[in-house]
């Protein structure tokens, strides 16, 4: 399987993380390097983090987390390897400036700030339209 980025295709990316379907928070990626990666996710009506038209701040955050995992997927892929489970080790911090709506187009930057031994630490902005709407820095774990 070719891909190169950026990419939305929806079977790739999904292929990249070991969550599955109604469970899928991101959709596509723009760029990708090994301390960086940028996301995208659009937000469905139908998303099980959706109440009343708006994403949640738990949808939020599993949609950051998600972008780590595409981050490993990613990087994996590259090597030729099936990427391993991961899992959230600890949410340092968690800022969410707006929830988002159905509709809205997620856009998340994850800066790797240090990785050593299966354990990522990482800080993560969300943004819509260019505008900041979130922002988390959290431990993760590979399995």
């Amino acid at each position: 399987m070719e891909n190169k980025l950026p990419t939305s295709d929806q079977n790739f990316v999904k292929s990249l993380i070991p969550q599955k379907f109604p469970f899928v928070m991101v959709s596509g990626i723009s760029e990708y390097s090994e301390e960086r990666l940028v996301s995208g996710f659009e937000i469905k009506e139908d998303n099980i983090f959706v109440h009343d038209g708006v994403f949640q701040a738990s949808g939020l955050i599993e949609h950051q987390a998600q972008s780590v995992a595409l981050h490993t997927g990613y990087k994996f892929y590259l090597l030729g390897k099936e990427a391993p489970t991961g899992y959230i080790g600890a949410i340092k911090t968690f800022e969410a400036e707006i929830l988002p709506k159905t509709g809205d187009q997620l856009i998340s930057e994850v800066n790797i700030i240090n990785e050593m031994m299966g354990v990522t630490l990482v800080e993560i902005i969300t943004k819509i339209n260019d505008k900041i709407i979130a922002k988390s820095e959290m431990k993760t774990v590979v399995k």
